[in-house]
Order: structure tokens, then C-alpha cells, then sequence
């Protein structure tokens, strides 16, 4: 059987911050077509796959898709008619042919991404099976049986995806007692709920902000977040600690400075690697924390290992930043023994094939997996569920509300109706 690949034509779209993205169309002999659109970062490592843009400021401020559409519909797309979509890895390995560096700076990541990702789903249409299904059959992954990710919910946003407000860019409520796929996601849905009371009471406003959390303006400290955050899991009857937990993403390159220290600019302090570590130390001794995603930054490599044998053995100690899906800096992280967990973002890298050799590499070697939403220029594309279910990531992480985040969640309680999980 073979899907022949017969067309591929790209457009431009709206992201949810308003500014272009792309959407790419894959249709196959047999009529099939699968179409994907690929988010960007607003808080975005430095050494993920480039995003191409326009550059013209004439037309949304130079973000437009211009390019990027004629990469896809002229110069990749003629290039795989008639390679078939069911062997996913020769035709990503094609599409990586078309440029080998390692972030892809000549065709644009979002460029071969979206190739990759609408020939996944077509693919999967053709053969009659959910994409999940699709996915584990195409990369032989070697697992028995399906164990539902949980949700990891960004319920407080700060950095740079909220002005004013903490330095650290994300709490989030993660699950600690497994409900089951529906329940999970009531849970971490009813924190949401309760917090906008705490919030309130405390005089904040509950705006949301580009990720469908809170984001709320003046708040005192970083550490006053966790304190609302465990009240709200009480207003709604789950014990902290027990029934859920707390998640954190500082996002720590962005507040790590030229001579490599931290500014929390919010608490009045600069720390230096060491005690940025014992900061978090203390944290997680007061608090219900269970994950810290990029609690560093992202070239800080003598200090991730320091921080992991600390704290490894009581939480998840997870890179995004430091690993950007790419197997080279995954290697890296693991030979130190620098993280225990990673987070994977498709548009990291640029294929679904290096995506998952991402995945399995880590899971060869005993890391924890999350799949992510991007939380600036996100698409109601819902791939990343399918991939975290094929995969049996330990979690998905997604914001709470917008259309973008919400499409995300009902994917994942389908899915677990599908599997009865």
C-alpha cells in the first residue's frame, strides 16, 4: 500500500496573538487530505529551529508569511509528489535534506514542520486510523499498552507573557492522584475556577493573558502565586500535595543576565546560579511543587546537574529551553545528568520524525516526557495530544481557556473516551 503524496499548498493564518502563521495542505492520490498549522513561541529558546517570517514591516510588522507559504507551495512541495506519506521518515529525512542545520535557518522550521505534520495526518486519514494509532505504528513505538497523559495546566502566567507582573512565566497545576482522563482535566479545570474567587478577593483583576491564564498585574512577589494556587486547590476540595500539585516554568533565560546571574527583579534580588537552586530548594519545602520546567537558563550547564542531584529524587527537574527537542542537546543534558524530564514542542526541531527520536531517546534513558502547547502564537491544530498519547507522555501542558487551549483539552478527553482510559 502506498500513499502517494500528489499536492502541497501552504497559506498564511491568524495565530492566537494575532500575528500570521502557517497552514500547510497535503493531498494524496487517493484523494486524502491532511491538512496542519504550526504554532511559534512568544518566550522561544535561542537555539530552537527558526521561524521565517517576511521581514517586511509593511505588513504585520514584519511577521508576515509570505515566504513561507512560497517555501512550502514552490520550493518543498514539488519536491515530495509522489513520495509516499505512510513512510514518514523518508519523507522527513527528505525534508531535512533540504536543510541540514541544525535550526534550520535557510528553509524555515515552520516551513518543513508543517510538510511533516499535514502528511502525518494524511496519512492517517488514508489508512482509517486516529492519528495517535498512526503515529505509534508509523516510528514501531514499543509500547503495550496506552496510559493517558495528564494535564499540566498553566493557570498563572507572568515573564513575558504578562506585563507587570512576576518574573517567573508560568504556575501551573499538575495531577498527582490519577482520576482517569475526564476527571483529571475537571480537576485541574476546577482550581481555574476557584482561583479567579482567590484572586478576586485579594484585589487582583483575572484578565487572561496569551496562554488563557491569569495575568494578574501588581502581584507582589513570585512566590505569592504558589500561595493562591494551593488556597484555590482547597476552595475545590483536592489537597495539595495529595490530589495535585503545583508546576513551574521560569523560564529562567529570560531573566538570566549577560554576567550569569538572575535577576528577580520583582523580589529585588540577583542571585547567582547556586542560589537560584537554593531558592527553588526552599520553595519546594513550602510548597506543593512537583515540577520545575527551565528553572535555569538555557547555557547555564555547570549548574543543571548541581540542580537535578539536589532535587531530582523529589521533583521533576525539566528542560525546554536547555534541550529544544533536539537530540544533540538532549544527549548532552543526559550525559551530565542535568534534567530528569523534557518538554517537547514539535516546532522546536522541525519534523515529527526528529520530534519523536527526541521522545524515544529520553524514554530510552528514563526521562519524564510533557508535550506543549506554544504559548504565544498557538493554532487550534491539536496534534500535540495525539503525539503525547502515542507516546505515553507522562503530561500534556496547555492553558486553561481560549478556543486554541480548550480544542486541545476536548481532543484529550475524547481520545480517553476512545481508549477508555
Amino acid at each position: 500500500m502506498k500513499a502517494a503524496i500528489k499536492d502541497v499548498r501552504a497559506r498564511e493564518i491568524l495565530s492566537t496573538s494575532a500575528q500570521p502563521t502557517l497552514e500547510t495542505v497535503v493531498k494524496l492520490e487517493d484523494g486524502t487530505v491532511g491538512v496542519a498549522s504550526v504554532p511559534y513561541g512568544t518566550s522561544a529558546g535561542k537555539y530552537e529551529a527558526v521561524t521565517l517570517v517576511d521581514g517586511d514591516p509593511k505588513r504585520y510588522k514584519g511577521k508576515g508569511m509570505l515566504k513561507a507559504v512560497n517555501k512550502v507551495s514552490k520550493v518543498i512541495g514539488p519536491g515530495v509528489i509522489g513520495m509516499d506519506a505512510l513512510d514518514q521518515q523518508a519523507l522527513d529525512e527528505h525534508l531535512v535534506s533540504l536543510d541540514p542545520s541544525p535550526q534550520r535557518e535557510e528553509i524555515g522550521g515552520n516551513c518543513i514542520l508543517s510538510v511533516s505534520l499535514a502528511s502525518a495526518r494524511a496519512a492517517a486519514i488514508s489508512k482509517g486510523l486516529p492519528l495517535y494509532r498512526h503515529i505509534r505504528e508509523s516510528f514501531d513505538i514499543k509500547h503495550s499498552e496506552y496510559v493517558l497523559p495528564r494535564p499540566m495546566v498553566v493557570v498563572i502566567e507572568g515573564g513575558r507573557h504578562a506585563d507587570n507582573s512576576t518574573d517567573l512565566q508560568e504556575y501551573l497545576v499538575g495531577i498527582i492522584k490519577d482520576r482517569g482522563g475526564r476527571e483529571n482535566v475537571r480537576a485541574a479545570m476546577e482550581v481555574y475556577m476557584y482561583l479567579k474567587g482567590v484572586l478576586k478577593a485579594q484585589g487582583y483583576n483575572t484578565n487572561v493573558g496569551t496562554e488563557g491564564a491569569y495575568a494578574p498585574t501588581a502581584i507582589k512577589s513570585n512566590e505569592e502565586p504558589l500561595i493562591h494556587i494551593e488556597q484555590a486547590m482547597k476552595d475545590a476540595g483536592y489537597a495539595p500535595g495529595e490530589d495535585l500539585g503545583i508546576a513551574m516554568d521560569p523560564a529562567a533565560s529570560e531573566f538570566c543576565e549577560e554576567d550569569g546571574t538572575y535577576n528577580l527583579a520583582r523580589d529585588g534580588k540577583k542571585l547567582s546560579s547556586d542560589e537560584m537552586i537554593s531558592y527553588y530548594a526552599d520553595l519546594v519545602e513550602r510548597y506543593s511543587i512537583y515540577s520545575i520546567e527551565d528553572g535555569l537558563g538555557e547555557d547555564d550547564w555547570k549548574a543543571w546537574p548541581v540542580m537535578n542531584e539536589k532535587m531530582g529524587q523529589r521533583i521533576v527537574v525539566m528542560g525546554d529551553d536547555l534541550t529544544v527537542t533536539n537530540v544533540e542537546r538532549l544527549q548532552k543534558a543526559i550525559d551530565l545528568k542535568a534534567i530528569n524530564a523534557i518538554l517537547i514542542k514539535p516546532n522546536q526541531v522541525g519534523t515529527l520524525s526528529e520530534t519523536v527520536a527526541a521522545i524515544q531517546l529520553a524514554q530510552a534513558n528514563g526521562l519524564k516526557i510533557t508535550v506543549s502547547h506554544r504559548g504565544g502564537g498557538e493554532t487550534t491544530d491539536t496534534l500535540i495530544i495525539d503525539l503525547a498519547v502515542a507516546a505515553n507522555a507522562q503530561s500534556v501542558k496547555v492553558g486553561p481557556s481560549r478556543g486554541e487551549r480548550v480544542v486541545k483539552y476536548n481532543r484529550l478527553m475524547e481520545r480517553a473516551d476512545e481508549l477508555g482510559l
